[in-house]
């Protein structure tokens, strides 16, 4: 998808023109992917544009920065009001967040020592991530030959520029074989998540997930799927997925920030349930599009109001 450029960028701690927001071609992030980021939609609602579920963001990207033993010169504070502040500069009501935490150039080796820590955030317009019909129609997916990391490789728990080489891996080879999207197994065969999704069965009116021990990442969205789906009285559990199981789950939906709730219709071209997005998903998804909007009370105080910064 084409970045809709806007004018400004935020670059450590002020703004600078978009096309000014560059990196040299020999710093580190660009020769061995040493970055951190986050994605985070902001929404238009009937008390302005609201970011959902921001300082949860903030604290992984720092979480993430941290593990990979990168010191961010700011404070969370710090990023979360820079973050709306870049949504207030593009004049945008609906758009997507990126804060992105990278190695600048310093050293040429592998070791980081010596390169500066840059800091940006960009804000920008981005449509639906699987298609202008995902949300509503679903989406055909298949599993990739491609496996995530296995423990003690890749810290999957760390949204790291890094990591997403098995993404892109999976999500061509998806594309080449006529999918919208992959499913990715662990390296014990069992399901994981998407290239940058997590996902979700429903067998018998219950949702299914994964546990942070299957490869994934620990997603906001999917957090938020899990206590909606409590507020509606569906159950929960985390647990293991063997790869059949999809094929027989009555519904199947990939979340995150990107996606947000979008249906699956098929994996490896085996319908999933009626091949239309089913009544648990369009109840989550409805609960979850209601309150990102500010449709409904936001009781936990997720909206982070860009009117206030």
């Amino acid at each position: 998808m084409a970045v809709a450029e806007t004018e400004f960028a935020w670059h450590n701690g002020e703004f600078i023109k978009w096309a000014d927001a560059k990196v040299h071609a020999l710093s580190h992030v660009v020769n061995y992917g040493s970055s951190v980021f986050e994605g985070i939609r902001c929404y238009e609602t009937p008390r302005g544009p609201a970011i959902f579920r921001l300082p949860e963001h903030i604290r992984r990207l720092f979480d993430s920065a941290k593990i990979y033993r990168m010191v961010i010169p700011f404070t969370m504070q710090d990023i979360e009001r820079a973050c709306a502040a870049a949504v207030a500069r593009a004049g945008l009501s609906t758009c997507y967040v990126r804060p992105a935490v990278m190695r600048g150039y310093g050293t040429v080796g592998v070791d980081p020592t010596g390169a500066p820590i840059d800091v940006f955030i960009f804000a920008y317009p981005w449509g639906p991530y699987l298609g202008p019909t995902a949300l509503t129609d679903g989406v055909d997916v298949g599993t990739s030959s491609w496996a995530r990391p296995a423990p003690n490789t890749h810290p999957t728990m760390a949204k790291a520029g890094g990591n997403y080489l098995n993404s892109q891996l999976m999500k061509m080879e998806a594309r080449a074989n006529g999918y919208v999207e992959a499913i990715a197994l662990d390296t014990d065969g069992r399901i994981s998540e998407g290239s940058g999704e997590n996902l979700f069965l429903v067998r018998d009116g219950r949702l299914w997930t994964t546990p942070l021990a299957s490869s994934i990442l620990p997603g906001i969205t999917r957090d938020t799927v899990m206590t909606l789906a409590r507020d509606l009285g569906i159950p929960v559990t985390e647990t293991p997925i063997l790869r059949e199981a999809v094929y027989i789950a009555d519904e199947l939906f990939f979340c995150g920030t990107a996606v947000e709730v979008t249906p699956i219709k098929s994996v490896d071209r085996q319908e999933i349930g009626t091949g239309k997005p089913g009544p648990v998903t369009r109840r989550i998804q409805d609960a979850y599009l209601s309150l990102v909007k500010g449709k409904t009370k936001d009781e936990r105080g997720w909206l982070y109001p860009v009117a206030a910064d």
